[in-house]
């Protein structure tokens, strides 16, 4: 394999910028999904696993129905990445991630569009929180799926245990040599950044922080598909 081979090879897959701002997107969708669709999550499944489980042992103020439509989606939507992904190779992870960005923009922007003019009391609009809750785990099952097969050590953009528990674990307060200390930790304030932001837009609307999840997510798709012509060149 020439030099130059090596490097296109290196410099496949996504930045790390753009996996930061999905991490805040995740934020932002778990921030209307639990406020504002039933104490659901439609990006962070292990939570929402527990959630179904407290609904069926009769917890108050919880959905079965609700956290069951949200695996099923997620499910369905990680199906199609697994789909688009299953002859991917390192070379092409990075039009792969593009590809699902687009698809993830467009679940966002029907899930705004669906959500316009739903406010509060939401346990009024039942019909629309189970279209925003399906849109936007199909998204997320989608984003997951395609990153998942990434494999950028730290940045699922879904979920932090792992990234937390490495954090602590690695520190040099457990004899290690704090290995990825930066990207780690950023990714935890980007969720908590993507949460705060969310829940501070439910104020207004539930369209607007979707609305802004559509704009970061259809950005994140733009600058990885310049990367990708770039890398083409």
């Amino acid at each position: 394999m020439s030099e130059v081979q090596q490097a296109k090879l290196l410099s496949t897959g996504a930045p790390p910028s753009i996996l930061l701002s999905m991490t805040a997107v995740t934020g932002m969708v778990d921030a209307v999904s639990f406020l504002a669709l039933g104490h659901v999550f439609t990006a962070n499944m292990t939570g929402n696993v527990v959630l179904l489980g407290f609904a069926i042992g009769g917890a108050a103020d919880l959905s079965a129905s609700g956290s069951l439509m949200a695996l099923i989606c997620f499910a369905v939507g990680a199906l199609l990445g697994g789909w688009m992904t299953r002859k991917m190779i390192p070379q092409d992870s990075g039009a792969a991630l593009a590809r699902a960005l687009v698809i993830e923009t467009i679940f966002f922007f029907f899930a705004a569009a669906v959500s316009i003019g739903f406010t509060a009391p939401y346990a009024d609009h039942k019909q629309k929180i189970f279209s925003v809750i399906a849109l936007t785990a199909v998204a997320m099952g989608l984003r997951n799926s395609v990153v998942r097969k990434l494999a950028i050590p730290d940045l699922t953009t879904t979920v932090l245990t792992l990234t937390i528990a490495g954090l602590a674990a690695d520190s040099s307060l457990a004899g290690g040599d704090n290995p990825r200390w930066q990207r780690r930790g950023t990714a935890i304030l980007a969720m908590l950044a993507g949460a705060t932001a969310g829940a501070s837009m439910l104020r207004y609307s539930i369209a607007v922080p979707l609305l802004v999840c559509a704009l970061m997510s259809g950005l994140c798709a733009l600058t990885q598909m310049h990367l990708e012509s770039k890398r083409s060149l």
